[in-house]
């Protein structure tokens, strides 16, 4: 049986999604096609992410979290750029489960997140699906011209920083799925990471002007940090004892009786969405100053060096893994 659509196109870009719209850019959602003024001097960098119910989240989150959780993974991708969002185009393949009530919800986590983080809907499409609920959102933001850091600058003897904690993406999953027996208030703390990660935008100033490359900590960090290396033809070599923990995942390591297996599935599970970057050495100071003004952690793991792929060391043996991260098909 078809989709119902419960209150057709364009009533639901009326009453949801217009009042997100920019004032100016957006005309209203009343045109085809939203239009930006140009800045002299600057690069728009644009980004875009697709998630679908049952890969990329499940069927029991509820829509609200969902949308955030969608306009946030393109923020971090933006961030580790360096840089600012200021606008978004989105499309939205409702599901059956999908009622207006669903849609509200949608629609107002969005709203909490456009105040939160400075940005405004530009315009996009609305469909109804027979198929799992489908939401897909193109992210635009500015640097200065040339400054958009890329994957491709890391050099032999950089050093590779992370920020923020490692794992509570993969440790989320399961604890929505209430596969680990944390306390309540450690299995919420991972839930929320899951359903609502926090993008690094805080700290994608002192990216853009320290970091020689940048990526964001999505597919898991030895999968990203591997596509850093790859893209600046470079090897990468860390201490996966120097991953860093949040309380949550602290308390779940410890009572693991492998710690290097704990380790490995917590720095390939994914959704961390920490920015990994590599620096050269005497920025290090600097980079911590401003991470310590941010109250963020900032974390050395270890040193870019000529060569390829991804050496990640426990107890300073070189380790296999089975699989580096997450894999889109």
């Amino acid at each position: 049986m078809p989709a119902i659509d419960v209150a057709g196109e364009f009533e639901t870009i009326r009453r949801l999604f217009a009042p997100l719209a920019h004032p100016e850019w957006g005309r209203g959602l009343l045109d085809d096609v939203a239009v930006v003024p140009s800045k002299p001097g600057f690069d728009l960098v644009l980004t875009k992410d697709t998630i679908v119910e049952g890969v990329h989240f499940l069927p029991t989150d509820p829509l609200d979290t969902v949308a955030q959780k969608l306009l946030r993974v393109n923020l971090s991708d933006l961030a580790a750029k360096g840089a600012e969002a200021f606008g978004y185009l989105l499309s939205c393949g409702w599901s059956e489960r999908c009622g207006w009530p669903e849609r509200e919800a949608f629609a107002q986590g969005l709203a909490r997140d456009q105040k939160a983080f400075g940005v405004a809907l530009l315009g996009g499409d609305t469909v109804v699906t027979p198929g799992p609920a489908t939401f897909s959102l193109t992210l635009m933001g500015w640097t200065p011209k040339g400054r958009a850091v890329s994957r491709g600058g890391a050099q032999p003897g950089d050093l590779v920083f992370v920020t923020g904690h490692i794992g509570d993406g993969w440790l989320g999953l399961e604890a929505v799925q209430d596969k680990t027996s944390l306390d309540m208030e450690r299995v919420a703390a991972l839930v929320e990471h899951y359903r609502r990660p926090v993008p690094c935008t805080d700290f994608l100033l002192p990216v853009r002007d320290m970091a020689t490359a940048s990526i964001d900590v999505s597919d898991g960090l030895i999968a990203d940090l591997g596509h850093l290396a790859s893209a600046s033809r470079v090897a990468v070599d860390i201490d996966l004892e120097l991953t860093p923990l949040s309380g949550a995942a602290q308390a779940w390591f410890e009572g693991r009786v492998d710690p290097q297996a704990a380790l490995e599935k917590l720095v390939t599970g994914g959704d961390d969405y920490e920015i990994a970057f590599t620096a050269n050495p005497r920025d290090e100071p600097a980079l911590r100053r401003e991470a310590d003004r941010r109250h963020l952690r900032l974390t050395c793991l270890g040193r870019v060096t000529a060569g390829k792929g991804v050496t990640a060391r426990f107890g300073g043996e070189p380790v296999a893994f089975e699989t580096s991260g997450f894999t889109h098909g």
